[in-house]
């Protein structure tokens, strides 16, 4: 018998995402974002339920090759690109696109000896001070890359700071000095994230870059994913393994931070830390019980939490909780976490059982 905690991945509602991405930039190409193991979903069987983007995101050569390997044909996109003069060769025998953002990569790519033509995005800092050129650095750091005799396309990318607040000037800004670093230059632009997907249409040019909003997290500052018609991808749940009752006054959990107020029944339910639920979750986060809310009491354990079951007291062990998904949005318990649902779609550890529907 497995432990219970489960992740069920409906891809179904992953494709809808996509199509919500190609609704909102129908000129604009994708570049799929499944770097992090798809935000934590599963890298394979989310390409595979995105195999009608034009392209994949990938933060490292490990993703990149596993998608290779499993037969994927699509662009392939080294968001951080080359690391090492090691990496060429693997970036040029699985016929991977890298990323240029500092000098230091372009002395790489300079010296290297390629066996095919090797397409490439120069990422701009248009104003992040994350990664990139500086925007008086673009015409010389493009021309460096032009005079390599096996660069075949070169593309231009940048990354916005900002997008997700719907009124901050910053994006507009930073699409400008994008825009002017590159007016005297050709090649197909990328800008636009999740955020500015939605929120942002005058900067989403050749390809845009859809992440967050593909697993049904909302990019907007102010909106819910169901008020952006976006999907919940994945329903993280386990099942009751106890349930007893309690008296007034008795304290719940490590460090008894909660004591239970009346005479009441608490419920455990196998999942923790352990399992990539938020150890600093507070008292009183929702789950649900049966498919009605209840309340964490007590501390997360690395592998058990207890719930306040007053409102269910029928509730009995194997009954099912969740405690993120179609009914209880993964932004609010998030939210409610002090943290963004990228780091909890994420952190959902390897022990946790994978289901794909759809």
């Amino acid at each position: 018998m497995t432990r219970p905690a489960r992740a069920r991945i409906d891809l179904q509602a992953l494709q809808h995402n996509l199509g919500r991405a190609r609704q909102a930039a129908p000129r604009s190409r994708v570049v799929a974002i499944i770097k992090a193991n798809a935000y934590g979903h599963g890298l394979t069987p989310a390409a595979q339920a995105l195999r009608e983007a034009d392209a994949f995101g990938v933060a490292c050569l490990e993703e990149a090759v596993a998608l290779r390997e499993a037969g994927f044909d699509q662009r392939i996109v080294l968001l951080e690109g080359l690391f090492s003069a090691d990496d060429i060769g693997l970036i040029n025998g699985y016929r991977l696109d890298t990323v240029v953002h500092h000098p230091a990569q372009l002395d790489l790519l300079q010296d290297a000896r390629l066996t095919r033509p090797l397409d490439v995005w120069l990422k701009i800092d248009s104003g992040m001070h994350r990664l990139g050129f500086a925007p008086g650095e673009a015409a010389a750091a493009s021309a460096r890359i032009a005079a390599v005799p096996q660069v075949a396309t070169l593309r231009y990318m940048t990354h916005f700071a900002c997008a997700d607040e719907p009124d901050n000037e910053r994006t507009p800004q930073q699409a400008r000095v994008f825009s002017e670093s590159l007016q005297s230059l050709a090649g197909e632009r990328s800008l636009a994230n999740s955020a500015a997907i939605l929120g942002w249409p005058e900067t989403h040019a050749e390809w845009v870059r859809p992440g967050i909003m593909l697993y049904g997290g909302s990019p907007l500052a102010g909106h819910t994913a169901e008020q952006l018609d976006l999907q919940p991808v994945m329903t993280l749940g386990t099942r009751l393994i106890a349930v007893s009752r309690h008296r007034r006054g008795e304290a719940i959990g490590y460090g008894g931070t909660w004591v239970c107020p009346e005479d009441m029944p608490v419920g455990v339910a196998a999942i923790g830390y352990g399992d990539g639920y938020p150890r600093h979750a507070p008292n009183g986060m929702p789950v649900l019980v049966n498919g009605a809310r209840a309340a964490l009491a007590g501390r997360v354990s690395m592998d058990m939490i207890c719930i306040d079951l007053r409102a269910h007291p029928d509730a009995q062990v194997g009954d099912e909780v969740i405690l993120w998904g179609r009914d209880l949005p993964v932004d609010e318990i998030a939210a409610l976490a002090g943290t963004i649902s990228y780091e909890l779609l994420c952190g959902v550890s390897r022990r946790v059982h994978f289901e794909y529907d759809g």
